[in-house]
């Protein structure tokens, strides 16, 4: 997954402005790089990162300050416009929730009226103002008056339903007015829920506005699913067209070799949401060829994981076949890891429409492939949900459904259903101790999966004889001719592959 730029910038920025996740801050601390640390120059830092003041400066006088070294200290109030004294955030995306602040008066002198407004405004493209900024809505106010407190208070106000969440770009403008008398506001400690959305280095104006349906953290333009926040990338394996998975059912022996015993094309999507948790995988399977007289049945295991991550899944092919036992989610019962039954009998997906097998004799009437599709539906329980890494596809065949019998990619493990004793008989060489699975002591495998779609032997015909390069391969323990499946010049017999 590539991380959209702008939420890189966006990042950098909210750890410039002493921001929290989800909120924008500004405690009257911070004054680096303008030091030293004297008021004007803290107010300076926040001035920089698009804090707006009227009528306000920083103070370190011990009996105007709330928390820490510096606090906010307002002009004498002489009107109760909302225009003369105030406080501005920067641009952003308000969540929802309380704005909240410390706040109290410098004395309880007596004063005709002490208010607190607050307002926001919405981002104005088609403004005249350099700043962009539309009309000051008014939405809340608190009075004070004869008695003014001069202990700290938190104050809070509601943000706007409105506004709230809305994806647009807002400031809010917090005012401190008031007539009669002297006594001065002092403030600290502002919090705003909702993502910084201000570019310092352009004059503060907002940066470019992310369209975001379904309010996921990812925007429509990079979303697979815009209106959908539990969903956001397709993760396509192969990244492009299917892939091919080849067997052989005669293992622990090696029999013919020809590859064809079952064909399958294969694709899986992985569904992630916005912070690349898997919640959903939809796989199709193409049946393309069937050179075995046995019941085979094919399956993938997902290595290492649990069959509590999976809720539901649908689309397999069963025929009563009285040796599954399937649980409610859709995965095989009494596994360790999850194990997904794709179909019980190839011969029932792609039955012959004459001669032996299917699709593997030129001389055999052609049967169209079959296409099994399964969607497989993830927790979405928070802090159980799982990674793209942690799903590892280990397809395999059951061969005449004889539960035990399985014959996997060469090195990939079987499920706790295999019958290991058939480990180290006929041909096969699997050496759980040194992590070799189905493979000859020569090396050669009894399964084969390749990342595009390419040919198959004919009925009866070594696969040696018309992928030329594949003993090279096999034998070199996968170091030489890694790409021996391709079409290159010497690579192949096509003589000896069935021509659909």
């Amino acid at each position: 997954m590539k991380l959209n730029k702008l939420f890189l910038i966006v990042f950098v920025l909210l750890s410039i402005t002493n921001t929290m996740a989800q909120t924008v801050t500004v405690n009257c601390e911070t004054a680096a790089p303008y030091a030293p640390l004297r008021p004007e120059n803290t107010q300076q830092y926040d001035r920089t990162n698009c804090w707006g003041f009227g009528a306000i400066a920083y103070t370190t006088t011990l009996s105007q300050r709330i928390t820490g070294n510096f606090a906010m200290r307002s002009n004498s109030p002489t009107s109760l416009s909302p225009d003369a004294c105030w406080l501005k955030s920067p641009w952003l995306k308000p969540g929802s929730g309380n704005i909240t602040f410390k706040m109290k008066f410098e004395a309880a002198s007596a004063a005709t009226i002490r208010r607190i407004i607050i307002s926001y405004c919405a981002y104005d493209a088609g403004s005249v103002s350099a700043s962009k900024e539309g009309a000051m809505v008014l939405f809340d106010s608190i009075s004070y008056t004869p008695n003014l407190p001069t202990t700290a208070q938190t104050i809070s106000f509601a943000i706007p339903s409105a506004i709230a969440n809305s994806g647009q770009r807002y400031k809010f403008r917090i005012s401190f007015v008031g007539t009669g008398g002297t006594t001065r506001f002092n403030m600290d400690d502002f919090v705003i829920p909702g993502t910084y959305w201000s570019d310092p280095s352009n004059s503060c104006l907002p940066l470019a506005l992310i369209v975001d349906a379904d309010l996921d953290g990812v925007a429509d333009a990079d979303d697979a699913y815009p209106n959908d926040a539990t969903r956001a990338y397709n993760n396509m394996y192969p990244a492009s067209g299917f892939g091919t998975l080849m067997f052989e059912d005669l293992w622990p022996s090696t029999g013919d070799y020809d590859f064809n015993d079952l064909v399958v094309d294969y694709q899986y999507n992985l569904v992630t949401n916005a912070s690349n948790k898997v919640v959903e995988m939809k796989g199709k399977f193409v049946t393309r060829a069937i050179g075995a007289t046995l019941h085979n049945g094919f399956a993938f295991q997902l290595n290492g994981m649990a069959t509590s991550k999976i809720t539901a899944t649908t689309g397999a092919k069963y025929h009563a076949a009285s040796w599954l036992s399937i649980g409610a989610n859709g995965t095989e019962n009494d596994q360790t890891s999850v194990n997904i039954i794709v179909f019980d009998d190839a011969q029932k997906v792609l039955p012959s429409a004459g001669g032996s097998g299917t699709n593997t004799n030129p001389d055999n009437p052609r049967v169209a492939p079959d296409t099994t599709s399964l969607n497989i539906t993830f927790t979405n329980t928070i802090g159980q949900m799982i990674g793209l890494a942690d799903v590892v596809f280990n397809p395999y065949i059951i061969v005449d459904q004889t539960r035990g019998k399985e014959v996997h990619l060469p090195n990939y493990v079987p499920s706790s259903k295999a019958n290991t004793a058939l480990f180290g008989t006929g041909d096969d060489d699997t050496k759980p101790g040194s992590n070799k699975y189905y493979k000859s002591a020569n090396n050669l495998p009894w399964a084969l999966n390749v990342t595009t779609s390419i040919p198959y032997m004919t009925e009866k015909t070594d696969f040696l004889s018309g992928y030329l390069k594949f003993a090279d391969w096999a034998q070199s323990n996968g170091t030489l001719f890694t790409d021996w499946y391709l079409n290159n010049s010497g690579y192949r017999n096509s003589n000896k592959l069935f021509v659909p």
